[in-house]
């Protein structure tokens, strides 16, 4: 289907000049996955460093998570009529001077205000940044581009994450948000360099932006994310917990355990990619009973350390399959308002980490143990499954606009 992200802007990056245009998005991806991530291995350091207790600590990420949920629609229709480019390099700018604000915040108040700001330009970036990687290729070929962009932030949990955690235990934890900070002006740097200039759509504004959240498809596609994705979370939220209490793995070795999510997250990304560019709707039809499934069969080799390594990848990279489909569905279901839809998948797996952990921390305290999480994301996953197929089924009565 070729949307009119395709057909507003013609391919400008060919040979080279595109791998080096989305390696540049990917690696906003990079730091955002990074200032996201690392301060749950670090909350132990922020507790001493500011004085406060460890759910107050919690809702410094809770901050963030907010700040992607409100700011993914918002600035994504604010900025309608600027050109791509320009609100890319923008959203970048502000992201890297919120966290080089973190790092000069002086207390808890000022700390969360910040990482609310922070997580502000998260799913509004990776929205335009999908649209730009998909205006650069090939309508067959757009579930690849979102994957490579996708994959900045997959890799961020391979290499990113263990060293930003690494680095603010050992020197300190607010070099987390220089680090940070530096990849944002990195990033500023290759977009502004590499990534070809795309004039705005003629008839962008923010009223055309927000007439995708009229769209039934595209509330069913964020339903899915949150949904479906959910279960997602609320494994990865207590993995720690499952690996020492119930593997029996000694926690010198959780960041080889989130090493290797983190590789099934770029596996499972990458592959996700490849065949969303077959079948969008296909595979999330495929991929949901196969989160399913991943999830009951981690309940049972958790409980022993060597199965429980293997699943972690395999829970890691089925999960990722789904993340590049979703947000080429978002696109298709929206395709005149693009940047809009394509942010609010973001902000539909930051509801859904909430969701997850949520549950995840229900089913603990009920005295189910830590294996309950990844039942309740099996059935999470299930759900997800019942909204896609309810989603197909209407596309059937009336097919998505060309």
């Amino acid at each position: 289907m070729t949307s009119t992200v395709q057909a507003s802007v013609k391919p400008k990056a060919p040979g080279s000049h595109l791998g080096l245009a989305i390696l540049a998005l990917a690696m906003g991806g990079f730091g955002i996955g990074v200032t996201e991530f690392a301060m749950m291995g670090l909350l132990k350091e922020v507790e001493l460093g500011l004085n406060i207790s460890t759910p107050e600590a919690g809702h410094l990420i809770s901050a963030y998570a907010l700040g992607v949920v409100i700011g993914a629609p918002v600035l994504a229709a604010v900025g309608a009529k600027l050109p791509r480019k320009y609100l890319a390099l923008g959203l970048m700018l502000f992201f890297s001077i919120a966290n080089l604000t973190s790092f000069i915040a002086p207390d808890y108040g000022s700390m969360l205000v910040s990482r609310f700001a922070a997580g502000l330009p998260h799913g509004a970036f990776f929205g335009v940044a999908a649209v730009i990687a998909a205006s650069l290729v090939a309508p067959t070929k757009r579930g690849w581009a979102i994957s490579m962009v996708m994959a900045g932030l997959t890799v961020s949990n391979v290499i990113g994450v263990p060293f930003a955690t690494w680095l603010g235990q050992t020197f300190g934890w607010r070099l987390l948000f220089v680090l940070v900070g530096a990849l944002g002006l990195v990033t500023l740097a290759l977009i502004w360099r590499f990534v070809p200039f795309q004039q705005a759509h003629a008839d962008a504004s923010i009223r055309r932006e927000l007439g995708a959240l009229k769209r039934a498809q595209v509330w069913l596609a964020i339903m899915i994310g949150i949904i479906g994705f959910g279960g997602f979370f609320a494994t990865y939220t207590y993995i720690a917990h499952t690996m020492t209490s119930v593997a029996g793995i000694p926690a010198a070795w959780l960041p080889l355990v989130v090493a290797l999510y983190g590789l099934g997250m770029v596996a499972g990304n990458i592959v996700g990619g490849r065949i969303a560019d077959k079948s969008v709707m296909g595979t999330i039809y495929r991929v949901l009973p196969g989160i399913a499934v991943a999830l009951v069969v981690y309940a049972i080799a958790v409980h022993w350390p060597w199965s429980a390594f293997v699943m972690v990848f395999v829970v890691g990279a089925t999960g990722s399959m789904l993340v590049p489909a979703l947000q080429t569905r978002l696109l298709d279901a929206s395709p005149d308002a693009p940047s809009l839809a394509s942010s609010l998948n973001h902000a539909a797996l930051n509801v859904a980490n909430a969701l997850g952990a949520f549950l995840g921390g229900l089913v603990i305290a009920w005295g189910w143990g830590y294996v309950a999480p990844a039942l309740v994301g099996a059935v999470l996953a299930v759900l997800g499954l019942g909204v896609a197929a309810l989603s197909g089924l209407l596309e059937r009565k009336r097919p998505l606009a060309p």
